[in-house]
């Protein structure tokens, strides 16, 4: 295990009786965010087991057949197997060398917002097998979830806000869990070639563990790229567009990637704790409870429609990269 050179903070202390011990942490995960926005945590109470677990089963998930993983493609929720050169990052020239299982709250077809027709609401789609994939991703999304629930108190700290601020916020979470591989990836593949593009994150905080193989890099506020590499026991906390939006610029959404030029296979499992989809992102709110004469850099806008604008973004590259690589190969065949 190298020195990850980012900030390790310990959050148990969020559960402690004296509010003193909570506004330390709170002062911690302050100086992270408006710094690198990238960061350790320790002590987050998601029992090991079931990291280890679900790490487990998404292997074997992942090592099956493609048939045997195309029973749960991805609908258009997005939830299931995702293939891979199924993601393109906007602004990247070549898909990521990844594939990746997603999975959400889970909602009935009866529920008011999925009847509503609410973007990425919905059922889940689960595999045949392996049979402990689906109990093992479940809980891990619990425990996931409640450590996002907790770190959010810290991070209301953080801003100056009272403790409960984003709880009303998360009354119906657009938390969404991603256990994700990346194969050995060919060295003839080039350095243009990432697992994962360079990107911010959409919604508010990322929660990521790794396994031993390293590759995630994070970009610092001079431009450099640093390694955060694996730390036993960790996640890596990470700071995603809205809470940006929502600390009007004082936390920063960091550009990240993944370069798998290891040899070996890569497993993550990230998880995307994000606000109800109706909940009104407005850096005004923080302004006022400050006392602050400071302009809002970002207008308001609801949780869900920014994260929707944003894969539409993604979409509308998608679509430009493709046609104009098919328009470079007509032209090659008209040119013989």
């Amino acid at each position: 295990m190298s020195d990850p050179g980012l900030p390790i903070i310990d959050v148990a202390a969020l559960c402690s009786p004296d509010f003193a011990d909570r506004r330390e942490v709170g002062e911690r995960i302050a100086e992270a965010c408006g710094t690198t926005g990238f960061f350790y945590i320790t002590g987050h109470g998601v029992p090991q087991e079931v990291i280890d677990t679900a790490l487990a089963e998404a292997r074997l998930f992942f090592r099956q057949p493609a048939e045997a993983k195309a029973g749960a493609a991805a609908d258009a929720r997005f939830r299931g197997w995702h293939a891979i050169g199924g993601a393109l990052m906007y602004g990247a020239s070549r898909p990521d060398f990844k594939e990746f299982f997603q999975m959400g709250l889970d909602l009935p077809e009866t529920d008011p917002d999925v009847l509503a027709g609410q973007p990425l609401r919905g059922p889940n789609r689960w595999p045949d097998g392996p049979p402990g994939f689906r109990p093992a991703m479940e809980a891990y999304y619990r425990e996931t979830g409640a450590c996002g629930a907790r770190l959010l108190r810290g991070v209301a700290l953080a801003l100056g806000l009272p403790e409960s601020f984003f709880d009303a916020r998360y009354a119906k979470p657009m938390q969404r869990t991603q256990a994700i591989y990346y194969p050995p990836q060919p060295a003839e593949m080039g350095e243009d070639q990432y697992g994962v593009a360079p990107h911010t994150d959409y919604g508010c905080i990322t929660l990521l563990y790794q396994d031993g193989t390293g590759g995630l890099e994070a970009q610092r506020l001079d431009g450099a790229w640093v390694p955060a590499p694996p730390m036993a026991g960790s996640f890596v906390v990470n700071v995603g567009d809205l809470l940006e939006r929502w600390s009007n610029g004082r936390f920063k959404s960091t550009p990240h990637r993944v370069v798998n030029r290891s040899g070996q296979e890569r497993l993550s499992i990230a998880t995307f704790y994000d606000p109800t989809y109706t909940a009104l992102v407005d850096s005004r709110e923080l302004l006022a409870a400050l006392d602050l004469d400071d302009a809002p850099n970002f207008p308001p806008i609801q949780a869900g429609d920014h994260i929707q604008n944003r894969i539409a973004e993604s979409k509308r590259h998608r679509q430009s990269i493709q046609a104009t690589g098919q328009a470079q190969a007509g032209g090659g065949a008209a040119g013989r």
